[in-house]
């Protein structure tokens, strides 16, 4: 097969010169040949070997398709693996799999190019965990089968909650006894137990089963059942317990540090109850959880169907303990201390007893300062059910009763208002006692002594006497201020009409007569009225024009006092008029001879209490009572069927721009998150409905991405879902492919958050189904001869589709007498039909018969007949 085409050279070639010899290879069978050439040169002899090779493909492809760990969350996980081709032609690829994992392969078969690769990829539905080893045999072209190992680990996305010394799982933790209004912090990790990241938030359990919400545990059944009436249960527990943080995300395998806050509260109760029996236990429930999959959370909708949002939830419940007790302080001999009588500059004690009546907690405490009374110590600590003596003294300094409220503040460790995450030492309870006392002066007997000559500053009116405690009074000399009207006994004649405004000068005031005076006042002596005489000092006394400077400046202030006054007031009846000047009110003012009607208490009606919904900020815990709250406000509207398909207002496109948190998200009910369409026909179309609860007070905009071909005639994929506001979705499953389909889609919230929804079905081939597969036809009692023989045969069509068939008979060498009607015809899905099948008697006709029932697009069914003749 190989051709040599040379002219040999007659004579030596020459240096520098050639000749050429051509090689013609021409294949008559498909194998590799192979031979050589000889070269004769001069005296050697050189072999040159030919090689005739066939043209073929070599396909290789990869021995391990290895997932790794994934979680078990609805999510399809693709690997790919390729398929090379180093040969020079193309090959072609078969693969096949009858593992128990459903494994999606596309493409199972194709055509590899010549120097070229192609790319099979492998899809795994992370619906369950469990181990993955399965394998998938791969038929090359030329090389034969070979197989490719499928391994990987599905595990659940575990969240943990572990102690920060010890590292152990916890399921409770006892914050013990505390007083109220005084809080404790206890610290644990929590811990994603994942190869992925999770996003979880903190939700409190307040309607859980065993909670208590400030019950005596310690008390009677009659005590428990009585507290229960007194006491008001509508109160928020997300003041009494504070996870910070209480939403976030965790990575693969990694611990968050949480600080939980218990803050006891005193109950509010109706009816006056003493502080020993108010005792409050309480047990609450703390369910860390997956954003989005709410355990346990079924929504009842208005068609009657039923969407669980998470059939296996990811969440940890953290039970938390602890007790609230008031501040029991007694006091001997009571909280009203009285000092009796004291005289100024005396000092009186009185020594109480005060106990801390607590069996379980001590109590610090301080006093705080109080004018004309003194405490020894001031502060301190008791210890659980012990006293302590404290001395109070009462040092008057000044003359009178007294009745003083003596504020005792307990220190604990209590809130921060400034900062709620930090906690620091304050004053959160008082205890107040009254003191009373009276302070008196004491009488002194005034000794007077003959004056040896010197008057002093102050005497009587012939200066003999002098008191000798004189020292101790005031320098300053006493004037008269009585009015000259007042009296008028030894009044002179001449000034009888004296001015009224002038003043009296005590007989003895003469030191005071020098001093400084005003200019326009007048002193009078007492008995006569006779003027006295009154000196100013040029160098103290203003001048007239000082006198009128003085007066502009005090006209100045006045004024300007007066006008800050008016400003006030006009800027407060313009406020005035912006609130009443609306169209509820009118401008009317309220108590501007209005009336208002006599309301008895039997106007009112009976209203259920209702919770009050607050808004959920950073700070604030989800509670289980808040989220049935607002889930319940959201589901009692009408189901919203035609919404926009993307965000046209300012509103809405303000609201669907935002970034959600995790809280947020958990508000969101997208599901159910397995949809199963159960056994479903081929060429079928099936539809179930996602349903999407928006409880959030903005709007958000759900967008689906589907890329699986069965569910393309899904409508509408993007919808605007507005505030507090229930829809759904319709999912369309067609397929016309036999076997179980497992894949899942993916939908975006507000364009940024993705989630997932599997989609689950068993696609079933067309089919219908005999009543029997033998049918014995006897005739009727009384029959003629030579009547015919019938009876009926039904068909069942068990699937979701119509089903087309016809009868065909199966003849052999003599014709049938059966004949059945009617001969083809269509079945409605999940119904029956019935058809005759009818023998005709005759001479040497064949007692037995066949038909097939052959369904378009479907089985076939063979059916036998049998006539049974009585002869008598």
């Amino acid at each position: 097969q190989f051709k040599l085409i040379v002219e040999n050279p007659e004579k030596p070639i020459a240096s520098g010169l050639q000749f050429k010899a051509v090689v013609e290879y021409t294949p008559s069978c498909a194998e590799d040949l192979k031979d050589k050439l000889t070269l004769l040169v001069d005296n050697d002899i050189v072999d040159i070997p030919l090689l005739g090779l066939i043209p073929y493909c070599y396909l290789e492809t990869e021995s391990e398709i290895d997932f790794g760990e994934m979680v078990a969350n609805n999510k399809l996980i693709t690997k790919e693996i390729s398929i090379a081709n180093s040969g020079s032609t193309s090959g072609v690829f078969r693969i096949s799999y009858d593992g128990a994992v459903l494994v999606n392969i596309k493409p199972t078969r194709g055509v590899v190019k010549p120097k070229s690769v192609r790319t099979v990829k492998v899809d795994i539905c992370t619906d369950a965990p469990g181990v993955i080893k399965e394998v998938m045999k791969v038929e090359l072209e030329g090389r034969g089968c070979t197989e490719v190992r499928i391994k990987g680990v599905v595990v659940e996305q575990v969240l943990k909650v572990l102690g920060v010394s010890c590292g152990k799982v916890l399921k409770c933790i006892n914050f013990g006894p505390l007083y109220f209004g005084t809080s404790k912090t206890e610290q644990i990790n929590l811990y994603n137990e994942s190869p992925e990241c999770m996003d979880w938030v903190a939700v409190l359990e307040d309607n859980a089963i065993g909670g208590e919400m400030g019950t005596d545990l310690q008390g009677s059944t009659d005590a428990v059942l009585r507290d229960l009436s007194l006491k008001n249960r509508d109160v928020d527990v997300s003041t009494l317990l504070l996870c910070v943080p209480n939403q976030g995300t965790l990575l693969p395998y990694e611990k968050s540090l949480i600080t939980l806050r218990f803050s006891p509260e005193k109950f509010e109760s109706d009816f006056e109850v003493k502080d020993s029996s108010l005792i409050q236990d309480y047990v609450l429930f703390l369910r860390f959880e997956t954003v989005g999959k709410r355990g346990g959370c079924l929504q009842t909708l208005s068609d009657g169907a039923t969407a669980n949002t998470r059939s296996h939830s990811r969440q940890v419940d953290l039970a938390l303990m602890g007790s609230g007790f008031p501040v029991m302080l007694t006091f001997k001999p009571g909280t009203v201390i009285d000092f009796k009588e004291c005289y100024l500059g005396e000092q009186t004690q009185v020594v109480c007893t005060m106990k801390n009546e607590s069996e379980f907690l001590p109590v610090t405490f301080s006093f705080r300062k109080t004018a004309h009374f003194g405490i020894s110590p001031e502060r301190g600590k008791l210890k659980k059910k012990s006293e302590k003596e404290v001395t109070f003294s009462f040092s008057p300094r000044q003359i009178g009763t007294f009745e003083m409220k003596q504020i005792i503040d307990i220190i604990g460790t209590g809130v921060d208002k400034n900062n709620v995450d930090v906690l620091k030492t304050k004053s959160f309870h008082q205890v107040y006692l009254t003191f009373l006392g009276v302070c008196k002066s004491k009488r002194k007997s005034v000794l007077f002594t003959v004056n040896p000559g010197l008057t002093p500053l102050i005497s009587n009116a012939t200066g003999q006497f002098v008191a000798r405690d004189a020292g101790q009074l005031s320098d300053t000399a006493p004037v008269a201020i009585l009015k000259s009207t007042q009296t008028q006994i030894h009044t002179h004649r001449k000034n009888r009409n004296c001015e009224g405004d002038a003043l009296i000068a005590f007989p003895n005031d003469r030191a005071a007569s020098l001093r400084p005076s005003e200019w326009n006042k007048k002193y009078r002596t007492i008995f006569t009225k006779t003027e006295r005489y009154n000196y100013i000092d040029p160098d103290f006394a203003y001048t007239h024009s000082e006198r009128l400077l003085r007066d502009e400046c005090k006209k100045y202030y006045t004024g300007f006092v007066s006008r800050l006054r008016q400003r006030r007031l006009e800027k407060e009846a313009v406020r005035q008029f912006h609130i009443y000047n609306n169209p509820v009110s009118i401008g009317i003012k309220p108590a501007e001879g209005l009336k208002s009607p006599n309301i008895s208490i039997a106007d009112f009606p009976k209203e259920k209490p209702q919770h009050k919904m607050l808004p959920l900020d950073d700070n604030c815990m989800l509670t289980s009572r808040k989220l049935a709250a607002i889930v319940s406000k959201s589901t009692n509207k009408g189901v919203w069927s035609w919404l926009s398909p993307m965000p046209s207002s300012a509103q809405e496109k303000e609201d669907c721009s935002l970034t959600l948190t995790h809280k947020q998200l958990h508000q969101i009910f997208i599901g159910p998150s397995t949809i199963d369409f159960g056994d479903v026909c081929v060429y079928s179309t099936t539809t179930k409905e996602l349903h999407i609860i928006n409880n959030l007070s903005v709007h958000i905009w759900i967008q689906i991405e589907i890329e699986v071909e069965e569910l393309y005639e899904t409508s509408p994929l993007s919808q605007v879902v507005p505030p507090l506001t229930k829809t759904h979705i319709p999912v369309v499953f067609e397929t016309s492919t036999v076997g179980m389909f497992k894949k899942s889609f993916s939908y975006k919230i507000n364009n940024q958050h993705i989630g997932h929804v599997l989609v689950v079905a068993n696609a079933m081939p067309i089919e219908l189904q005999l009543s029997t597969r033998e049918l014995i036809l006897t005739p009727v009692p009384g029959y003629l001869a030579g009547s015919e023989f019938r009876r009926n045969i039904q068909l069942c069509n068990p699937r979701n589709h119509p089903a087309a068939f016809i009868w065909r008979p199966v003849t052999g060498d003599r014709k049938s007498a059966f004949t059945i009607k009617p001969t083809r015809g269509f079945v409605e899905a999940y119904s029956d039909l019935e058809c005759e099948v009818v023998w005709h008697p005759g001479f040497h006709v064949p007692e037995t018969g066949e038909f097939n029932l052959c369904v378009r697009k479907g089985n076939s069914v063979n059916l036998k007949c049998f006539a049974k003749v009585t002869i008598h």
